[in-house]
């Protein structure tokens, strides 16, 4: 991840912030709404613990920052965080709206690996939800 080029769109998704050490991505495939990933770009790390604490502030910061507006957008009932990074060992943290809706009430969303088979979110549509994200969190945070 760390290693990887940073475009505003590409088969997972579409960036929706940017910072010179954090890159958030609204997901392509058509797993939950409102699915997005915060990638560490910083120096590599596994784990939260061994960035600095300046380098803490502000990862948590834009993870609370991009949570917020999907919070706003999306209206879920509540949000998860998940920072696992068992399959990909590289800081990044899972933000996955909760709804009314849910496929597994009262228990951790079932996210499983993704292969390129998931079903994806209509462009036009991701499209649409990625610019209204980016002028929330220009605009409110």
């Amino acid at each position: 991840m760390c290693d990887s080029e940073r475009h505003e769109s590409d088969a997972y998704g579409i960036q929706i912030y940017s910072t010179p050490n954090v890159d958030a991505v609204l997901q392509r495939a058509d797993i939950q709404r409102g699915y997005t990933i915060v990638i560490w770009r910083g120096r590599h790390v596994n784990e939260p613990f061994e960035l600095s604490e300046s380098e803490a502030s502000e990862y948590w910061r834009d993870v609370l920052k991009v949570a917020k507006a999907l919070m706003a957008h999306y209206r879920p009932l509540k949000m998860n965080y998940e920072t696992l990074g068992n399959s990909l060992p590289h800081l990044h943290t899972h933000l996955v709206p909760r709804y009314i809706e849910d496929p597994a009430p009262g228990r951790p969303f079932p996210l499983l690996p993704q292969d390129g088979s998931e079903p994806t979110i209509a462009d036009a549509h991701l499209q649409s939800d990625a610019e209204a994200l980016r002028r929330i969190i220009t605009d409110r945070f």
